[in-house]
């Protein structure tokens, strides 16, 4: 099994010919970003959105059609619905399902999106190119409040019986769910808090992985983001798992899981 990073938390995962494509974003808010390259995404079987925001869910309606089923929970279909997308290939999924792709088993788990914190949000209000681009700011807020969510946001885990991933959408997990451990290798989002190398300490305990991968930690929404420092990711994983690897993937390169 390998895994490429396409930027942001687009995924695409193989395993002989069977491949799934996670969260598929354009990045069109930063066009200075890498682009997914459409031809080798659309080869997957399968589309899984952990949950159906503007960067994991928006930019669907560039593969239906060329990648289906798409699964997705039911309160995503309705925001397909309502911005008059395809849904004709759109298949709802919950927690604790079992989905089978190819040469891959999908298990499903109840997780949680990352709760902004008070440092995070106040550096974001003040900085200056927040004003500078306060016009951007506020269509950008507009734009990305229509997708709400009502507890759909899970957690993947990967399998093609040799190998195992466990992809999380958003750096939050509900406390009253037992993880998967042991997994080759976790994909964390390392964004949306300040400390991040500190938040995800308790996150690595849950899941104990041999692996760890960041994501989502490029500038995806400018000016409302930024490039995360990562200097501190990799101690941060030696510090919990002192064998694990810790991966800072390049956009668009192969990862041998």
């Amino acid at each position: 099994m390998r895994i490429k990073w396409y930027g942001t938390a687009s995924l695409l995962i193989e395993s002989g010919d069977s491949r799934i494509l996670i969260d598929p974003y354009l990045k069109d808010l930063n066009p200075s970003l890498y682009r997914i390259p459409m031809e080798e995404a659309k080869s997957a079987q399968a589309i899984f959105i952990t949950h159906p925001h503007l960067d994991h869910f928006g930019d669907i309606g560039a593969f239906m059609g060329d990648v289906i089923p798409v699964f997705v929970s039911e309160n995503g279909i309705r925001h397909a619905e309502k911005f008059r997308m395809n849904t004709d290939g759109m298949i709802p999924y919950a927690a604790n399902e079992e989905i089978k792709i190819g040469a891959f088993t999908v298990h499903t788990y109840q997780s949680r999106h990352c709760v902004f914190d008070a440092a995070t949000v106040l550096r974001v209000t003040f900085a200056p190119r927040t004003w500078l681009h306060a016009v951007k700011c506020l269509k950008l807020c507009h734009h990305a409040l229509q997708y709400k969510l009502h507890g759909d946001c899970y957690a993947l885990h990967i399998s093609d019986g040799e190998k195992s991933v466990v992809v999380l959408g958003s750096a939050g997990m509900d406390e009253s769910v037992s993880y998967p451990q042991g997994a080759d290798l976790l994909v964390f989002p390392y964004q949306g808090r300040s400390r991040m190398h500190k938040y995800m300490e308790k996150f690595l305990e849950a899941f104990r992985p041999t692996a760890v991968m960041a994501d989502h930690f490029d500038d995806a929404f400018p000016p409302l983001t930024h490039r995360e420092n990562m200097k501190k990711f990799s101690p941060a994983v030696k510090k919990i798992l002192p064998d694990a690897d810790a991966i800072v993937p390049q956009e668009g390169e192969w990862y041998e899981v």
